[in-house]
């Protein structure tokens, strides 16, 4: 009885601290509410799993608890029961990653228009790749990475020498535009987090992943690396200013781009 009372008191407890507890995702500061909706869908899913199985297992301890005289019957198999088992896991295992599927197509999949910008991790900073007049970035190869060259942009590729180049320092975003974000390493792997926006993408050496968000408020938000790179890892962080447009193109005009970077280092 004592062992039967204590796993009802896990699963009351349980649901109580899930809707009583003062923890709540980061207020959201882009378009992703679909990420939102999709972790509430798996908690109700699991929840409910959770809470079933550990009732379950309380009614087995109190209705088959020892007794004198009683004496357990061995069954070695229920077709019956392993039919439903598998069909109410693989209907529960379906629920949670449908949602999942249409919500990633849109994640990697911006609108028409958007503008772009690329996320370079190493450690242990972030840097950034704006587009220029030309409104193209430029390519990029590890082969052309130097101390003047840190992102590796390629010094023959025209649509390149424009692009406005950030090195540990800020980024800047306009306010209420979609913007396709593109993502690579040039060392370990790493993760760029804004839990603000709900967007996390891994980066990994030698690939390029991708994603898009729409900033939907201004402010400051922290860019954290949530895959572990190395020593330096804890202090991997950055920050996405999110301002008015004017405010943008003021920030904008101050940058440099890769020529006279290229100009300065020579």
């Amino acid at each position: 009885m004592p062992i039967a009372i204590a796993l009802v008191l896990v699963a009351v407890g349980s649901v109580a601290f899930h809707l009583l507890n003062p923890w709540w995702l980061t207020p959201i500061a882009s378009n992703w509410h679909y990420i939102d909706a999709t972790i509430a869908i798996t908690f109700w899913i699991t929840g409910v799993v959770f809470t079933a199985v550990v009732l379950f297992m309380a009614y087995c301890v109190f209705r088959f608890r020892h007794r004198e005289g009683t004496q357990a019957a061995y069954q070695p198999e229920n077709k019956r029961l392993e039919w439903w088992l598998a069909i109410v896991t693989g209907v529960g295992v379906a629920a949670m990653l449908t949602p999942g599927l249409f919500v990633w197509s849109q994640f990697v999949t911006p609108p028409k228009g958007a503008s772009e910008f690329e996320v370079v991790g190493q450690q242990w900073m972030w840097s950034f790749r704006l587009p220029g007049k030309s409104g193209r970035l430029g390519t990029t190869d590890t082969k052309y990475i130097t101390p003047e060259n840190p992102l590796g942009v390629n010094p023959n590729d025209p649509n390149g020498r424009d692009n406005v180049v950030i090195v540990g320092d800020d980024l800047h975003l306009p306010v209420g535009k979609p913007v396709r974000v593109w993502l690579r390493s040039v060392d370990v792997v790493h993760d760029f987090y804004v839990p603000e926006f709900r967007a996390k993408m891994d980066l990994m050496p030698g690939m390029v992943t991708r994603f898009w968000f729409t900033p939907t408020r201004t402010g400051t938000f922290e860019i954290l690396c949530a895959g572990f790179c190395g020593i330096g890892h804890p202090q991997m962080r950055g920050n996405v200013v999110v301002e008015t447009e004017s405010d943008y193109q003021a920030w904008l005009q101050k940058q440099q781009t890769f020529a006279q970077l290229s100009a300065s280092a020579k």
